[in-house]
């Protein structure tokens, strides 16, 4: 059988968070849980491009709940003031979608001084899933969804230069962000299952998506316009991690076609350097050292 947006469970009630809601797989994945009846927090680093995209969320789900709430993965302060900001408004937390990231940008770094793409798309991600775990623990069936990519396959992680300071590649460092964030999940799910938590984290990757996190990518984005799905076909394995009822934690889904690049949502499998435990935990050591976030030890 097909998974399809039509399968997205009755979500009255619930109340998720979509970083990166602004734009790509992002906005597609607020807007279907929102018209399922999620009241959704598009956590967003721009305040103008949040508001465009609030305003076509509004029009697309006339009858759904948005909200905005200001967010920079690249900044931990940031990471941590959105959190307490929501906490302040909201007593459950039933879906943490990590969506947002970056791609292959030239060399730069976070505000605490991390390579850009480690930063963003694994410290921030990890940290604010930190920060949330006390409410995502205290509501019942609560979800972390995180979004990886096919490129964690070329992705490694250097803990003698994990900030790649001695040699940066952009395609390297996206790799290893993209690995970080398989070795994050499983390890949370492994965290979660020991203390009998009903919080469950899975994983999902969009396959070929057209979207602007290509931007830094010519050929990407030359071909992506013609060959790519579009964000709404990407973002379907996310939606099916965060609302499939027979989904289990540790899962990863993404496309059932060639190569994983375009098709339904399906379980797929990560390559074996991913789901190494010991990797996983060393990262997990490194990231509450490097953000100052501890949770689950």
């Amino acid at each position: 059988m097909v998974w399809t947006f039509a399968d997205i469970p009755e979500q009255s009630g619930k109340v998720a968070i979509v970083t990166g809601a602004n734009s790509g797989i992002g906005e597609p994945t607020a807007a279907e849980l929102g018209r399922a009846g999620a009241h959704v927090v598009i956590a967003c680093r721009n305040p103008s491009k949040a508001e465009a995209a609030l305003g076509r969320l509004r029009a697309t789900a006339p009858e759904a709940s948005f909200e905005f709430l200001q967010l920079d993965l690249a900044d931990l302060d940031s990471v941590a003031a959105f959190a307490d900001a929501f906490k302040a408004k909201h007593d459950r937390l039933d879906l943490l979608i990590n969506n947002a990231g970056i791609m292959v940008p030239p060399y730069g770094k976070t505000k605490q001084g991390f390579e850009l793409q480690l930063g963003t798309n694994h410290l921030g991600p990890f940290a604010l899933t930190g920060h949330l775990m006390g409410l995502l623990l205290a509501t019942a069936g609560s979800r972390v969804v995180s979004v990886a990519s096919m490129a964690h396959r070329m992705g490694k992680l250097n803990f003698d230069d994990l900030q790649r300071e001695r040699r940066y590649s952009s395609w390297e460092a996206y790799g290893q962000s993209k690995v970080a964030n398989l070795h994050f999940i499983y390890e949370l799910q492994r965290r979660l299952t020991a203390t009998s938590a009903g919080c469950r984290a899975l994983a999902a990757h969009p396959g070929w998506t057209d979207t602007n996190l290509q931007v830094n990518s010519w050929g990407a984005r030359t071909f992506g316009a013609i060959l790519a799905m579009k964000p709404a076909g990407g973002a379907a394995p996310t939606l099916r991690a965060a609302t499939d009822p027979e989904a289990i934690g540790g899962t990863y889904y993404g496309p059932s076609g060639f190569m994983e690049i375009s098709g339904a949502p399906v379980v797929v499998k990560s390559n074996r350097y991913s789901q190494n435990e010991e990797v996983a935990m060393k990262l997990w050591a490194r990231s509450q050292e490097l953000t100052g976030v501890r949770f689950l030890s």
